[in-house]
């Protein structure tokens, strides 16, 4: 299976995140010229060589009209414009410092993106929100699915900071520079991964900083509450280094895109990118990005067996179980008739699922069972690879599960695509099954 992972030891933000997955693109500079074809008011993404503790990557740029921000992220802090206010963020994205001083004669609660410090003021700001924002999208010469995930990443943040300011997503603006700057950076991971494909995301848990950041409103802790609530559910830590290091656009990224959080599974890397950062720390400020091939020849892996014993829920609210845990990400949910205690018979209910996930899935058997408790193993799991393909029938395209390894090659199609021939042709699902086979 064509796997990404992404370590993001020293955070993610959203010019990391395009630089690492720039690295692995078959034609990069071709992608950067196809960046710059895109029509946004003065803005050049280009791409250079920089190099972290005597590693070499890429370092993304965004200039808006030759003008580059100290932060490719869009950092919002709800606040009223009847004031001239200075606003500092100390150490923010790997260490940069923000600041910016303006007066703003109009009437409204919005959050605000970080200007910073360019030896310049900027003398008229427009501020665009939410539906701003997909207008922007809308006419950009982007794939659709590209577009669709950018406003999706979008929406997650202005959901987080509505929360985290109480106010309605609609009343969340976004500063003029600061959002032509992020845009980049959100269409450019989008696209690139629109482009690389991988048919599963993994990252490492998120190191986001540690201390505290300063804004207009006073100091608030490491990770800002925004990113702290989109982070909501991803494994993330602090650690030794000062600053904030993992960006609500970043944040918004690593959620909407990566289906689980965890160590780096068993693959055969293809290739490894390396986006970095600005700031110069102890430990390489980047994030790595590596493709390739997961799963062993062995098709070996290691998975999480939960299990709990039950003697007094109907059959409905056990199914209505089943269904949460299979919905929640579950790799198997399954049960068995047990006799228990004082002749009782009972039911054994048994998931599979990632060790990373072991909390989540603890939470939910408490939540959807009546058991007064769960047991666990640690099981080795042997697997074949499994692939979806369609083929064309003189009824039309039907779906088929392929799996393969082990000396073994096996195909099976769709019930749904069995049974819809079925019902249409007046056929049983044999006649048709041996029919297509």
């Amino acid at each position: 299976m064509k796997t990404l992972y992404l370590e993001c030891n020293m955070g993610a933000a959203g010019d990391m995140l395009a630089a690492a997955l720039l690295e692995l693109h078959p034609d990069p500079q071709g992608f950067v010229e196809r960046m710059n074809r895109l029509g946004l008011p003065g803005v050049e993404f280009a791409a250079q060589p920089a190099v972290k503790c005597g590693i070499t990557g890429t370092h993304v740029s965004v200039t808006i009209h030759g003008e580059e921000e100290e932060s490719q992220d869009v950092h919002l802090h709800a606040h009223s414009h009847e004031h001239v206010h200075e606003t500092v963020q100390e150490e923010a994205l790997h260490g940069h410092s923000h600041h910016h001083d303006h007066e703003h004669d109009h009437e409204h609660d919005h959050a605000h993106a970080h200007e910073h410090d360019h030896g310049h003021t900027h003398g008229h700001h427009h501020h665009a929100g939410l539906g701003d924002i997909r207008h922007i999208l809308s006419h950009l010469e982007i794939p659709q699915e590209v577009r669709a995930d950018a406003e999706e990443v979008y929406q997650l943040i202005a959901q987080a900071e509505s929360r985290a300011h109480g106010r309605p997503v609609e009343e969340i603006h976004f500063h003029e520079v600061g959002t032509l700057d992020a845009v980049a950076d959100v269409v450019a991971v989008c696209w690139l991964l629109h482009d690389l494909a991988p048919e599963q995301i993994v990252a490492s848990p998120v190191h986001v900083g540690c201390g505290q950041v300063r804004c207009a409103h006073g100091i608030l802790p490491v990770p800002a509450p925004a990113t702290a609530t989109i982070l909501q559910g991803v494994p993330t830590y602090g650690g030794a280094v000062e600053g904030e290091l993992c960006t609500p656009t970043g944040a918004a990224l690593l959620k909407h895109f990566v289906q689980r959080f965890g160590p780096a599974p068993v693959m055969r890397v293809e290739k490894t990118g390396y986006g970095m950062g600005k700031k110069d720390f102890a430990a390489a400020n980047c994030v790595r990005a590596m493709l390739g091939q997961s799963g062993s020849a062995s098709g070996r892996e290691t998975v999480l067996e939960l299990c709990c014993n039950l003697d007094d829920m109907t059959g409905e609210a056990l199914g209505f179980a089943q269904e949460q845990l299979l919905e929640a990400g579950a790799l198997d949910v399954f049960t068995q008739p047990i006799g228990m205690k004082k002749g009782r018979p009972g039911v054994l209910l048994t998931v599979l699922c990632r060790e990373e996930d072991r909390e989540r899935f603890v939470g939910l058997l408490f939540a959807h069972t009546t058991t007064l408790g769960v047991r666990e193993h640690l099981c080795a799991r042997y697997t074949l690879e499994r692939s979806q393909e369609t083929a064309e029938t003189p009824w039309g395209p039907v779906g088929r599960k392929v799996s393969t390894g082990w000396g073994v090659t096996r195909n099976k199609p769709e019930y749904e695509d069995l049974a819809r021939i079925a019902r249409e042709q007046g056929l049983s699902l044999e006649q048709v099954r041996s029919q297509l086979s």
